[in-house]
C-alpha cells in the first residue's frame, strides 16, 4: 500500500484511542484520514492493558464518555463483523466506610441521570454477587451490572476494520518522524514520505510527550505527562472458579476494593489482581533511564515485592486468590497526566492540532474518546462539556517535577475520594501571590487555582488545619465558623481578598471593537465602563464569560477565571485579524477585591480615586503611592472595588488596605456570597452543556445586532425547554454536589450546577438547571444529596441577597 500524500486528518498513534478517533471520523463521513503507527496496532499500552470496562467515574463528563464507549463495544463486533471477547460480568465496589458509601450514592445518582442503573448493596448482597468474598468488615458497596472486561487487541482491530471499510487509511510500521507547517497546512514526515493535511492528532500514548516536542516551534508546550509502571498478575487456574463458571455459564463479577486500592477479576479460570500501590514507581524519568526509541510489545521486569501488602489484603478478602501460584505478571508503561485524567482536545497554542493521550483507563474510555476527538476536529466543540479532560486545563506551571510528583500522588491514590474541601498536597506553591507570606502569616489555608495559591479561609489559633480534617463530604468543618465570620465582616464592614491569577488579556488596534462584537452575544461597554460579555459556540452554548473593561474606542482589557487562561486566550486568538493585538498580562497584573458597606470610607483614606463614580465604572488612581486601576464591581454583591495593580506593587497596595482596617477573607466566603447573588461560576453553572438562553443570560444577548456572532442563528430559533434557577434547600449536612439530581413529585426534572451555604441569608442554596415545568417560583422540589432527598424551593429571578442591588450600587 502506498502512503497517501494528502489527508484531512493525520493521527499519530495506533492504540485504541487513535484507531477509535479514525473510526469515528470515518463513520461521520471524514474518510480522507490517515493513521500512522510505528509498529503494529496496539503495540503500546493497549497491548498489555487489562481491558477492564467500568461505567463508574466520579466525574460526570468522564462517566458519560465511558457510558458511550461501553455501549458502542457491546454492538461493535456485530457491526463490523469482527469477533470480540467482551464479557459483561457486572462488578461490585466495596465500601469500608460510610464516607465511601456516600461517594457511591453520588455516582449512582449521576449514573441514573444517564440512564444507567447502579445499585447500592448491603454486605450480604455483595456476597450474593461474589460468593468467594469475605464481607464481615464492610459497610456495603455498589453494583454495576454493565461492568466487565474486553480483549484490548480485539476491540482495537474491530475499530480498525470498521474504519478501513469506510475508506480510512491505516499505515502500520510507518513511524512519524516530525511535523512542519507550510501555507496553513501541516506536513507530517515519515520515512515512507510526507503527508500534507489540515489537522493532526497526537495519540501517541506514552510517547505523546516526545511527539509533543515536534510542535514546540509552532506554539506548543511540553506535554504534562509522566509514564508510570503498572503491574497486575494472573494466578494459575483455580478449580473452584472453573466450577462456578461452568455451573452458572458466565464469569464471576469483578471486585474493586477501592479503599484498599486494587481490582480483582476472573481471567478464564484464574484470577487477575491489579493493585494501585502507594509506593508506586515512574519510568524513564532520569538521563540514565531514558525512554527507548521503540518499546513496542515490551514489558518491565517483574517487581511484585512492592505489591505485597495489597496481595496479602486481597487474599484475606478472597481466600481463593492464595490457593494457587502466580502464572504470569504484567508490568508495563501507562501514561499519567497530573490529575490522572486523559488529555483530549485542542493542543494548547497550536493551530489545527489536537491531543488524545494520557489515558490510564484507555480501553474503557477509548470508544468515547474517539467520539469526542472526532467532534473537536469536525465541529470545534463536543456534544458534552468535556473540560475535565481538555488539555488546556494545565498551563505553564507543569514542569517535569510537577508532573512526576502529581503522577506519583494520583497513581497512589487512584481510587481516593475527592472531598470538596480537600487540597492535594503534592507539588504545591507553583505560582504565588506577592502577598503570599502575609496571607500565610494571617492564617491563610491555601488552595490551588491554575497553580496559583489563594487563601480558601483564614484560621485562628487552635483551629484544626490538618489535612485529615478536610477528608469529609460535610459542609461544616474547622473552617465553618471562620467563613461565617469573614462573610459577616464583609456584610457589616469591609473585607479584602487577594485574587492573584485572574486571567487577563489586552486587546487593541483599529477594528478591535467591531471584531469583538462579532464574537460575543451582547454589547460592549462604553469607554470608561465595564460589563460582562459572553462568547457562545456555534450552537449558542456558553463557551466562556469575560469581564470587559474599555479604555478606548478600540482598547480593551478582558478578564476571566484563573483556570480559563489558556482556554480563553485561544477563544480570543482564533482567527485574530491582522492589525489587532492580543497579549496575556496575567502575570503582570494582580487583583484584590475590597468590598463591604465601609469600603468607600476605607479607600478614601488611602487613595485619590473618585469614589462617587458609579457601578461598572473603572478609573486609574494612586493607592499607597502606586498607580492602580479601580473597577467598581464586587463578586461578593456588596459595595466594592476591584483593585488591579502591577504585580511588583501588590505588597504595598495590599498592606495599605489591610492597614486601613480591611478584614481578609477567602475563596470559601466569596463563593458563599456570590451564590446568594446568583452569580455564576465557569465550568459549573456556565457550561457548554447549556445555551445562553437556558443559562438565564438573555439580557446579555442581542439578537437584533448586525454582527453574525457564533450561535446567533441557533439562538434566534431556539425555544428553551429548561432554565437555570436558584433554589433554597433544606439545610442538611452536605451541600448538593455537581450534577445532583433534582426531582418534582418523584420525577427527575433537572440537575444541580453549583451549591453553597449563604451566611447572609442563612440558607443552603443551589443553582440548578430545571425543566420548564419546574421553574415557577415557589415550586416544591427535592434534591438528592449523597443518597438523601432534601426539600428545595424554586426562587424568583432576583438575587436572594439584596435583590434590588441597593447595597451594590450604594
Amino acid at each position: 500500500m502506498s502512503l497517501p500524500t494528502t489527508a484531512r486528518v493525520v493521527i499519530i498513534g495506533g492504540g485504541v484511542i487513535g484507531v477509535s478517533t479514525l473510526y469515528h471520523l470515518a463513520k461521520a463521513g471524514w474518510t480522507d484520514c490517515v493513521l500512522l503507527e510505528k509498529n503494529e496496532l496496539t503495540a503500546g499500552s493497549t497491548w498489555h492493558a487489562a481491558g477492564n470496562c467500568p461505567n463508574f467515574s466520579t466525574n460526570y463528563g468522564v462517566m458519560n464518555m465511558q457510558r458511550y464507549g461501553l455501549a458502542l463495544y457491546r454492538d461493535l463486533g456485530k457491526e463490523v463483523d469482527y469477533p470480540i471477547n467482551y464479557h459483561v460480568t457486572g462488578a461490585v465496589r466495596l465500601a469500608h466506610t460510610d464516607k465511601r458509601m456516600m461517594e457511591f450514592e453520588r455516582v449512582r445518582g449521576m449514573a441514573a441521570h444517564m440512564g444507567l442503573q447502579m445499585d447500592m448493596c448491603t454486605p450480604e448482597e455483595l456476597q450474593a454477587h461474589f460468593p468467594f468474598m469475605e464481607t464481615h468488615d464492610l459497610a456495603g458497596g455498589l453494583w454495576d451490572p454493565l461492568d466487565g472486561d474486553i480483549d484490548p487487541a480485539q476491540v482495537t482491530q474491530a475499530l480498525a476494520k470498521g474504519a478501513r471499510a469506510l475508506g480510512a487509511t491505516i499505515a502500520r510500521f510507518t513511524p512519524a518522524t516530525g511535523v512542519r507547517r507550510e501555507n496553513g497546512e501541516w506536513v507530517v514526515e515519515t520515512e515512507k514520505g510526507e503527508i500534507r493535511c489540515d489537522y493532526v492528532v497526537n495519540a501517541a500514548g506514552y510517547y505523546a510527550a516526545r511527539v509533543g516536542e515536534w510542535f514546540a516551534p509552532f506554539g506548543g508546550r511540553k506535554v504534562p505527562l509522566t509514564v508510570m509502571s503498572h503491574q497486575y498478575f494472573l494466578t494459575e487456574a483455580i478449580p473452584e472458579v472453573e466450577a462456578w463458571t461452568r455451573k452458572h455459564g458466565r464469569k464471576l463479577p469483578m471486585v474493586r476494593d477501592v479503599d484498599t486500592s486494587y481490582y480483582l477479576r476472573q481471567d478464564t479460570f484464574s484470577l487477575n489482581l491489579g493493585p494501585y500501590e502507594r509506593n508506586c514507581q515512574a519510568a524513564w524519568i532520569t538521563p540514565d533511564d531514558a525512554m527507548p526509541e521503540d518499546f513496542s510489545f515490551q514489558l518491565y521486569p517483574d517487581d511484585l515485592d512492592r505489591l505485597e501488602p495489597y496481595i496479602m489484603d486481597a487474599m484475606e478478602r478472597v481466600p481463593l486468590l492464595g490457593s494457587k501460584g502466580v502464572s504470569r505478571n504484567i508490568n508495563g508503561p501507562i501514561p499519567y497526566a497530573p490529575d490522572g485524567l486523559p488529555m483530549v482536545g485542542p493542543m494548547p497554542g497550536v493551530p489545527n492540532a489536537f491531543e488524545a493521550h494520557s489515558f490510564t483507563f484507555g480501553i474503557a474510555q477509548g470508544g468515547g474518546a474517539g467520539k469526542i476527538m472526532s467532534e473537536w476536529i469536525m465541529h470545534g466543540y463536543t456534544e458534552w462539556d468535556m473540560w475535565a479532560i481538555d488539555p488546556r486545563r494545565y498551563t505553564d506551571y507543569t514542569d517535569p517535577q510537577y508532573n512526576l510528583g502529581k503522577a506519583l500522588e494520583t497513581y497512589g491514590h487512584e481510587y481516593a475520594m475527592h472531598f470538596p474541601h480537600h487540597e492535594w498536597p503534592a507539588e504545591r506553591n507553583r505560582k504565588l501571590s506577592p502577598n503570599h507570606d502575609r496571607l500565610i502569616s494571617d492564617g491563610g489555608q491555601m488552595g490551588a487555582y491554575n497553580g496559583w495559591e489563594r487563601a480558601n479561609w483564614f484560621a485562628k489559633s487552635g483551629d484544626d488545619t490538618s489535612e485529615e480534617a478536610t477528608l469529609t463530604w460535610d459542609r461544616n468543618g474547622p473552617w465553618v465558623d471562620r467563613v461565617r465570620e469573614e462573610v459577616l465582616a464583609v456584610r457589616d464592614g469591609v473585607g479584602v481578598i487577594d485574587l492573584c491569577g485572574f486571567s487577563r488579556f489586552e486587546v487593541s488596534g483599529a477594528g478591535a471593537a467591531e471584531w469583538l462584537r462579532g464574537k460575543i452575544a451582547g454589547g460592549l461597554p462604553k469607554i470608561g465602563r465595564m460589563n460582562l460579555v459572553y462568547f457562545p459556540d456555534a450552537r449558542g452554548h456558553v463557551l466562556t464569560e469575560m469581564s470587559c473593561m474599555r479604555q478606548g474606542e478600540d482598547q480593551f482589557t478582558l478578564m476571566t477565571a484563573a483556570l480559563a487562561q489558556w482556554h480563553d486566550f485561544e477563544v480570543l486568538s482564533k482567527d485574530l485579524p491582522l492589525g489587532i493585538s492580543l497579549s496575556d498580562k496575567t502575570k503582570d497584573v494582580t487583583a484584590m477585591l475590597v468590598t463591604g458597606p465601609k469600603s468607600r470610607d476605607l479607600l478614601a483614606t488611602i487613595c485619590d480615586a473618585d469614589l462617587t463614580a458609579g457601578w461598572l465604572s473603572h478609573q486609574t488612581a494612586t493607592l499607597a503611592g502606586k498607580t492602580v486601576i479601580l473597577a467598581r464591581v464586587s463578586f461578593a454583591g456588596e459595595l466594592g472595588w476591584e483593585i488591579h495593580a502591577a504585580t511588583p506593587d501588590a505588597v504595598p497596595v495590599y498592606d495599605a488596605i489591610r492597614g486601613a482596617g480591611a478584614t481578609p477573607f477567602g475563596m470559601y466566603a466569596l463563593n458563599s456570597m456570590r451564590i446568594e447573588k446568583g452569580y455564576l461560576t465557569w465550568k459549573g453553572d456556565l457550561s457548554t452543556d447549556y445555551s445562553l438562553l437556558e443559562t438565564n443570560l438573555a439580557r446579555f444577548v442581542r439578537l437584533d445586532k448586525p454582527q453574525d456572532f457564533p450561535g446567533k442563528s441557533a439562538l434566534q430559533t431556539a425555544t428553551p425547554t429548561k432554565r437555570l434557577m436558584t433554589l433554597t434547600v433544606e439545610t442538611g449536612e452536605q451541600d448538593a454536589p455537581y450534577m445532583a439530581a433534582v426531582f418534582k413529585d418523584g420525577k427527575r426534572v433537572g440537575e444541580v450546577t453549583s451549591a453553597a451555604y449563604g451566611y447572609r441569608v442563612e440558607a443552603a442554596i443551589a443553582m440548578a438547571m430545571l425543566n420548564s415545568e419546574a421553574t415557577t417560583p415557589g415550586t416544591a422540589l427535592q434534591i438528592e444529596v449523597y443518597g438523601k432527598l432534601l426539600n428545595a424551593t424554586v426562587q424568583g429571578d432576583a438575587p436572594l441577597w439584596d435583590p434590588e442591588n441597593l447595597r451594590l450600587r450604594a
